[in-house]
């Protein structure tokens, strides 16, 4: 997990915060939501972290509050694990599948299983079977509290394919009757509980149904999927539920739960008036309304600014071209069922962009270029279009049309490593201004198949490990998952409740110069092949976005937030004065506007819901000494009365140094 660079960690705490608005945000967040949270058995209330969740004790009487200073309460804090990390939760939620299964087929008879597996929060199954009701998933719960309670073993077993086989045929199970053909290792083995139920299955499972905590196993939802995501295939019911090792892991879990869907982004997209997906435009096709505009503009610009910092040139290429550009590149043979249909213009073909690569590379092939000319670092916020189906849209995280904010460099083999140094310093920078200072970062090494030769793969996987260790991340090799063209580096950014999001990516490009023949002349006059490398920061625009708005629950920090301030008169008499103070505020780069026309108290309460970080009250005292009247959401409420010049000064302070006001 990659942390704060150490130039932030030297800071002094207040100032390490300021840095750092996400510790800020959630700090302040906390306190808002804790009326909220659930309490446990012992009458702990649970608060969030980005990387696990608290349990603090119950707040003080006035009477013990002064041995508070003396004996503060120590904060007991729950971590929730893994698959990963735990190997007794993913026992755990392995054996709640098939305890599952076992009850559905017992309440059911006739019911057929397909798969169960353990997923990341929980676990499913797959049953042939009629649609089920609420009132029949309680009984299914019911009858899995039962099987827990008799603590029955888990037998594994081996047995021959025949064997398997015959006592498939004998329960009439044909899908595991197809789950067997699909298996190729033998002995074939098969996990019982008890001597009651059995299914085929590798493990692993607990010892014995007793010990689940039958208090941290909810079943969730139940939902129509086809056999083998094939809409040919039969319609089945899935049922999927969540395990943990205790209740008040299970507790800690549904708050996130509930914390997501407060900060779902198309809800908020649409309470904030931010963005829409427009039937009538099409599916997957992204409106950005003025108030989410303003913030696209603000990432664009701060984006626009690091990269010509860095010596990057930025351009804007074409939103279509010629079909046989992308038979060049390779895309309509490997990556045509992402494509749109080609059009056709004037006898000739056309094809909407998937990707800005080949455009980017036609640019380097405009001119010849020597050895001295290198690194060539070129960036684009490039819009592609690919093709998804309807049903896998999902907000702005799925799309058809978005924009990707690209780059390219093109160096020599030994510039490799410092390049690629240099767009980890690059990340960082970016994604620290938005609030995200946590990462899981990934080198994928070479795949099996692959194209280049075994001397630069080695030279390329190299350079981006030493430029990892010299950035001093931690980072995870994942053998043989990078790109058949070149190893990469991933990286998944933590948001406020610790989920993480691919967005930056750095790979190296042995395929596309080759493909397209891009030459340099050496230091002896000879034509040589350039390394190419891509690299995204934000991943795209669209998706960006959204997991800004849910990190933040729409709550956006002063800097970005679309309205920064919203002027309002006590009564109709002060609306003068207030438009004047607008004016003031906008010709001095401050987002404001002005609200008239209901009592204050509600003007206060719109405010509160558009999520608007400043109010400036005016009523007549303020009018006469030329001042406002400061309610800040930062705060928590009322900051105190300021001249305009002092409020402008404040607002314009905050928004340099990315802090709150």
């Amino acid at each position: 997990m990659a942390t704060l660079s150490p130039s932030l960690l030297r800071l002094s705490p207040s100032k390490a915060l300021t840095k750092t608005p996400l510790l800020s945000s959630l700090r302040r967040r906390v306190s808002v939501d804790a009326s909220r949270f659930p309490t446990s058995s012992s009458g702990r209330r649970f608060h969030i972290s980005p990387l696990s969740v608290a349990t603090s004790p119950a707040p003080q009487t006035e009477e013990a509050s002064s041995n508070a200073e003396k004996e503060a309460p120590k904060e007991e804090r729950i971590v929730l694990p893994t698959n990963e990390s735990s190997e007794k939760l993913l026992c755990i939620r392995h054996t709640c599948a098939h305890v599952m299964a076992m009850a559905v087929q017992k309440l059911f008879p006739g019911s057929k299983v397909t798969i169960g597996p353990w997923i990341d929060n929980g676990f499913y199954y797959d049953f042939d079977m009629e649609p089920l009701t609420d009132k029949d998933m309680k009984k299914i719960k019911k009858e899995m509290d039962r099987i827990i309670n008799r603590n029955l073993p888990l037998i594994r077993e081996e047995v021959s394919r025949e064997e398997a086989q015959k006592r498939i045929e004998a329960l009439n199970e044909p899908y595991k009757l197809e789950i067997l053909e699909s298996i190729k290792e033998e002995p074939i083995t098969i996990y019982h509980i008890g001597n009651e139920w059995w299914d085929l299955c590798a493990g692993p499972h607990v010892e014995t149904t007793g010990q689940i905590d039958k208090k941290a196993v909810e079943l969730e939802s139940v939902a129509g999927a086809y056999w083998r995501g094939d809409e040919k295939n039969a319609m089945l019911q899935r049922i999927y539920g969540t395990a943990w090792e205790s209740e008040e892991q299970l507790k800690a879990y549904a708050f996130l739960k509930e914390e997501a869907k407060r900060r779902d982004h198309r809800r908020l997209g649409q309470d904030l008036d931010l963005f829409s997906i427009q039937d009538d435009a099409g599916c997957g096709l992204v409106f950005w309304h003025p108030k989410g505009a303003l913030v696209r503009h603000i990432i664009e610009d701060s984006w626009k600014n690091v990269h010509l910092q860095r010596g990057y040139e930025l351009l804007y290429t074409p939103h279509v071209a010629k079909a046989e550009l992308w038979k060049i590149s390779g895309h309509i043979d490997f990556y045509r069922e992402n494509m749109y249909d080609q059009m056709e213009v004037e006898n000739e073909l056309y094809q909407l962009r998937p990707m800005n690569c080949p455009y980017h590379i036609l640019l380097f092939k405009r001119k010849l270029h020597s050895y001295r000319d290198f690194p060539i670092r070129v960036a684009e916020l490039g819009t592609v279009y690919r093709y998804e189906l309807s049903g896998s849209l999902h907000g702005l995280f799925r799309v058809r049309g978005f924009t990707q904010d690209d780059a390219h460099i093109f160096c020599l083999e030994d510039q490799i490593k410092d390049e690629i140094r240099g767009v980890l310093d690059l990340t960082e920078e970016i994604l620290l201004q938005f609030g995200f200072d946590r990462y899981e970062v990934n080198l994928s090494t070479r795949p099996e198949k692959s194209v280049g030769s075994d001397d630069i793969w080695e030279k390329a996987t190299a350079a981006l490990r030493l430029a990892l260790d010299d950035k001093g991340w931690n980072y995870k090799i994942d053998d043989g998952g990078g790109a058949f063209y070149g190893p990469k580096i991933d990286l998944k950014i933590e948001d406020a409740l610790g989920r993480k999001w691919q967005c930056s990516t750095v790979q190296v490009d042995f395929n596309l110069p080759e493909r397209f023949d891009i030459t340099y002349m050496d230091s002896n006059g000879e034509k040589k092949r350039p390394i190419m490398i891509h690299r995204a920061v934000l991943g795209s625009l669209e998706r960006f976005f959204g997991v800004l708005i849910e990190h933040y629950a729409g709550d956006f920090p002063l800097w970005i937030s679309p309205i920064q301030a919203r002027v309002l008169p006590v009564t109709d008499s002060e609306v003068k004065y207030c438009s004047e103070v607008v004016a003031r505020l906008k010709s001095n780069g401050i987002r404001a506007e002005l609200c008239q026309g209901e009592r204050l108290p509600k003007l206060i309460r719109n405010a509160e819901k558009q999520k608007i970080p400043l109010m400036a009250v005016a009523g007549p005292k303020e009018v006469e000494a030329g001042t406002l009247t400061i309610r800040s959401r930062f705060s928590g409420g009322d900051i105190g009365t300021m001249t305009v010049d002092d409020f402008i000064a404040k607002i314009q302070d905050a928004v340099e140094n990315r802090t709150s006001f």
